[in-house]
């Protein structure tokens, strides 16, 4: 008699809709919190990894998109005045993207609202670095 995968698979899912719902709470979460600021959440998302000069691969890599996706998020962020593209300083291929004056500030609001009330908010420190070393180990990082 083989034993049947049930048990197992019936715990992978329900650990599969668990992290999709934490997902779908920060995603909302960060909507909501862009439109306080007339951003969209892909434009949220772009300010939040922007955390220094990056090329636009790097950002679509952090936004977990395409760079076509992340090239016309950046180019709405460009006409606000958040994002600048320089060239780059080793590869003359390539285009950084920094952020102005503007953008900085921006980003700085962004992620003081992004800390209010996030859904990771009720666990203790020490449970969101647990978290984070179990997704770590569990994402298949490409």
């Amino acid at each position: 008699m083989t034993t049947t995968p049930e048990p197992q698979a019936a715990a992978e899912r329900e650990l599969c809709g668990l992290v999709n719902g934490l997902a779908q709470q920060i995603a909302d979460h960060v909507r909501v919190r862009a439109v306080g600021l007339g951003l969209t959440a892909a434009q949220a998302t772009a300010l939040r990894e922007m955390t220094g000069p990056m090329t636009m691969r790097e950002l679509a890599a952090r936004m977990s998109c395409e760079p076509s996706n992340a090239t016309f998020v950046v180019d709405k962020l460009e006409q606000q005045g958040l994002i600048e593209r320089h060239a780059h300083p080793t590869d003359r291929r390539a285009k950084q993207l920094i952020l102005t004056a503007a953008g900085t500030a921006l980003r700085e609001r962004l992620l003081e609202l992004l800390i209010q009330d996030s859904p990771l908010a009720g666990l203790s420190t020490q449970q969101q670095r647990v978290l984070h070393e179990l997704l770590e180990q569990a994402v298949v990082r490409r």
